[in-house]
């Protein structure tokens, strides 16, 4: 989809996070595609509106009727209130520790950009800058992991690329690959090698009408918090005018709430996994072995939460979320063997969270051409 405008300044608290200056990593992705599976299988879908194109072939896409309008900007800030930290030192020589953080909060912008927007193929190039803040009662706290993530914070630098192939007028497949600069870098010491972090994602689907969409592959990156490959099941459906379900499972699942054109409820959850490079300021020393200079942060938490997303103006929407994060993983790991030791097994306790965002979509005009 275009994007029509930009926002041309953006609020006090949103530019204090940004860094100074925002490179884009890009990067590519090939896929061979699998073999069309029979297509007696499924009926036909239902013919599609061809009223607002020329191309009189349809095209399936894995999008059905109902869901919410295309992001093509989007600003978003979560906070989650005061909670309890714990840390155990998993190997001789580290300790343990216990406190409590005052701040968890989080900034992230994205952007889409239709490189090509064909009916028979789309290729959108996306790009993201997050930021994550911690902040503790005690500072500085004494602990190696904690002081170095609150005064730098964890920062995420993408890119991506997503290919969407329409096969014909059932069949369709996504690809996308993506590379982040992720860790607690600042832009004077910032090396590709040591952050970079790469993610993949492949899936085939079928479009059996204009309301019902699904789809099987694998995705590839930092979900469930090591890096590996797990299974994806892509499953969009509306029921009527007012329900509709929109999931990639096992990562997200959404129940959808028509309220009108303008304004749409969601509840369900969602499973987020992040990936930081620590720089340690001072070695980390354990006994017996050697010190540790950088360590591997993997966090992973569940979000049960609810949504509301609404139109303020023609092209410029709104969402607010709330919900309860269930902390999964917060864990430390060694570096330097490819067996990737645990070296820190922390704990942060679940807590309520709520966020705001404000995002851009094109313009109704646009899409009745």
């Amino acid at each position: 989809m275009l994007i029509s405008r930009l926002f041309r300044s953006l609020s006090r608290p949103v530019q204090r996070l940004l860094p100074p200056g925002l490179g884009l990593l890009a990067l590519s992705f090939t896929a061979t595609a699998q073999e069309t599976p029979n297509r007696s299988i499924f009926p036909a879908p239902a013919p599609a509106d061809t009223s607002a194109t020329n191309d009189p072939q349809q095209f399936a896409t894995p999008s059905v009727v109902g869901m919410g309008p295309s992001k093509g900007l989007i600003f978003h800030y979560e906070r989650v209130p005061r909670f309890n930290v714990s840390s155990n030192g998993q190997v001789v020589g580290l300790r343990d520790y216990n406190s409590q953080a005052t701040k968890n909060a989080r900034l992230f912008i994205k952007g889409y950009i239709p490189m090509i927007n064909h009916p028979h193929l789309k290729l959108i190039l996306g790009i993201n800058y997050e930021r994550e803040e911690f902040k503790f009662r005690d500072r500085p706290t004494g602990y190696e992991l904690y002081d170095n993530i609150e005064n730098k914070g964890l920062k995420t630098l993408g890119a991506q690329l997503a290919v969407i192939r329409p096969v014909n007028d059932v069949n369709w497949y996504i690809i996308r690959t993506k590379g982040e600069l992720s860790g607690d870098y600042t832009s004077s010491e910032l090396s590709v090698r040591d952050y970079l972090r790469m993610s993949a994602e492949f899936l085939y689907g079928w479009k059996r009408s204009p309301t019902f969409s699904w789809g099987l592959g694998v995705q590839l990156g930092y979900t469930f918090g090591r890096f590996s490959p797990y299974p994806a099941l892509l499953y969009n459906r509306t029921f009527n005018k007012r329900w509709g379900v929109e999931a990639l499972f096992p990562a997200r699942v959404t129940a959808r709430y028509n309220a009108s054109p303008r304004s749409l409820f969601y509840a369900g959850y969602s499973v987020d996994g992040l990936n930081y490079i620590i720089n340690l300021r001072q070695p980390l020393r354990r006994e017996g072995s050697i010190s540790l200079n950088s360590l591997e942060l993997r966090e992973t938490e569940v979000k049960f939460r609810t949504r509301w997303e609404r139109e303020i103006y023609d092209f410029l929407w709104f969402g607010l979320e709330a919900g309860y994060r269930y902390n999964y993983a917060f864990d430390a790991f060694d570096r330097t063997n490819n067996n990737r030791i645990k070296i820190i097994d922390s704990k942060l306790a679940n807590a309520p969270y709520a966020s705001v965002e404000l995002f851009i979509v094109p313009p109704r005009r646009m899409l009745r051409r």
